[in-house]
């Protein structure tokens, strides 16, 4: 054989060779950085103390949110949202620790302590995230025991659970129509400290963290968390003149006082209930709503700039965005202030998901849980749901599948629990000892309890055998027996 043939011959084998190593090296690589931008954006807006009937589009007439409107119309909403409840007086931290671990209310109350840990192991919404490659960013309210800073890559101005109070916020206005507060003076601190009002702030970090991610190729999760509209409700006057006290209306489930407040954990002492004075009054409650009214649309206005960010950023079509809150609030409906019971006017939050390929003005009523939202993100990223994480992805239910929910749960403290099916509601109070019974389609305002008519004994007990079925998978340990119907 003649080797002066044979070396051109074995180089062209390996010229062809290595091209082909390095086409393919280059194929893989290209498709895995296609992959990794094909990743959509995730936008999570979190309010604070929100009630599920405060947006125009869903029928609160009285009350202005175009922002929300507009997220409403071009995405899908899920009409019957809640928050399981808490194990803390601050309802937020059971909710938001919930949010971040994915665990249900006792197994997350089992962690709380130990959530800088379960972050740093990984097992953490946005460590997730991190780990699938997204650019993470994170303002406003956290009231989780991790530590944000390293829980997100660029974390600014982390609130703590609501700005500082003053004494001249609470039992107000007086029986005599006396008022030295004034939600719009910056002289009263709370959402004034610093000088621009949080809301604003949340909205200021949130257009550069958009204009840094113009500049970032990087898939990014940002998680922007109001204060609003917790108190102390104080919104600039502008906002507050839309709202006069005495055009607005008192809720039809208005009550002066609630018959078990005391039994339930929601008396006299409890914070929130301190904002207004016992027994309470219509004007009372016109003053508190309107001022919850105007820092709900100012929140919505900030909402709005952050939506006109995205829509400039050119990254709004392959962006998701959640919107919902962390739980309601009273404001005297049942002659309740709080978040701290279980009517759903306190579990119950919006829920509005505006995403690519999610039906427009489409609305849900399948039950589901705000902590619904972590699952359905990590779904969004290609990550598999870790073994812990006990709340569901929403993407089934958006492509019509129904709840995997057959049971809404409710709780708080050792004071209160309660069950939910799509027609009735049983609230538990063992220390009454007392049950309450609700027709939510013929009385969604929850003002007729059916309890004790022989007619509803029989499904008060079947729905009070199921709640103690539903604690044994919850790993609530109170005994309710006390009150059995």
């Amino acid at each position: 054989m003649n080797d002066s043939k044979e070396i051109p011959l074995i180089t062209s084998i390996i010229h062809k060779i290595l091209t082909g190593v390095l086409f393919s090296i280059f194929f893989w690589t290209s498709s895995l950085g296609q992959a990794e931008n094909s990743k959509p954006n995730i936008v999570f807006i979190f309010a604070d103390d929100q009630c599920f009937s405060t947006i125009h589009a869903l029928g609160a007439t009285e009350i202005e949110t175009p922002s929300l409107d507009s997220l409403a119309r071009r995405g899908t909403t899920f009409t019957h949202a809640y928050n399981m409840g808490s194990w803390s007086g601050a309802v937020c931290i059971a909710s938001r620790t919930m949010l971040n671990s994915g665990r249900f209310v006792w197994n997350a109350n089992a962690i709380h302590g130990q959530s800088e840990k379960e972050r740093q192991e990984g097992r953490w919404w946005s460590e997730y995230l991190k780990q699938a490659g997204y650019r993470t960013y994170m303002t406003g309210k956290w009231h989780c025991r991790a530590n944000a800073e390293k829980a997100f890559d660029v974390a600014k101005d982390i609130r703590p659970g609501m700005p500082k109070d003053v004494e001249l916020g609470y039992n107000r206005p007086s029986k005599e129509g006396e008022d030295p507060w004034s939600p719009s003076d910056p002289k009263f601190g709370g959402f004034w400290e610093g000088g621009t009002h949080w809301s604003e702030v949340v909205a200021n970090h949130a257009e550069d963290f958009i204009e840094e991610a113009k500049q970032d190729d990087s898939p990014f999760f940002m998680y922007l968390a109001f204060n609003a509209p917790h108190d102390p409700r104080q919104a600039p006057q502008a906002f507050v003149d839309r709202y006069p006290a005495d055009r607005v209306a008192i809720p039809d489930n208005f009550q002066p006082l609630y018959p078990f407040a005391d039994a339930i954990g929601c008396g006299k002492s409890l914070r929130d209930e301190r904002l207004a004075p016992f027994p309470r009054t219509s004007r009372a409650v016109q003053v508190h709503r309107s001022e919850y009214y105007a820092l709900i649309t100012h929140m919505d206005a900030q909402i709005g700039r952050i939506l006109k960010a995205l829509a400039a950023s050119g990254k709004s079509e392959n962006t998701w965005i959640f919107f919902t809150a962390d739980h309601g609030l009273a404001v005297g409906q049942h002659g309740l202030f709080g978040k701290q019971n279980m009517y759903d006017h306190s579990v119950r939050v919006p829920f509005i998901v505006s995403g690519p390929g999610v039906e427009q003005g489409k609305r849900i009523a399948e039950p589901i849980y705000l902590q619904d939202v972590m699952p359905t993100s990590l779904q969004l990223a290609d990550i598999a749901k870790p073994q812990h994480v006990e709340f569901n992805s929403l993407l089934p239910l958006l492509d019509g599948a129904k709840s995997s929910y057959d049971f809404i749960y409710g709780c708080y403290l050792e004071k209160q629990r309660s069950i939910r099916t799509k027609t009735h509601k049983l609230i538990v109070y063992p220390d009454a000892p007392q049950v309450r019974l609700y027709d939510l389609q013929n009385d969604p305002l929850e003002m007729d309890d059916i309890a004790s008519l022989e007619t509803s004994k029989p499904l008060a007990r079947e729905l009070f055998d199921e709640l103690v079925l539903l604690q044994r998978q919850m790993n609530d340990k109170l005994d309710i027996s006390s009150a059995r119907p």
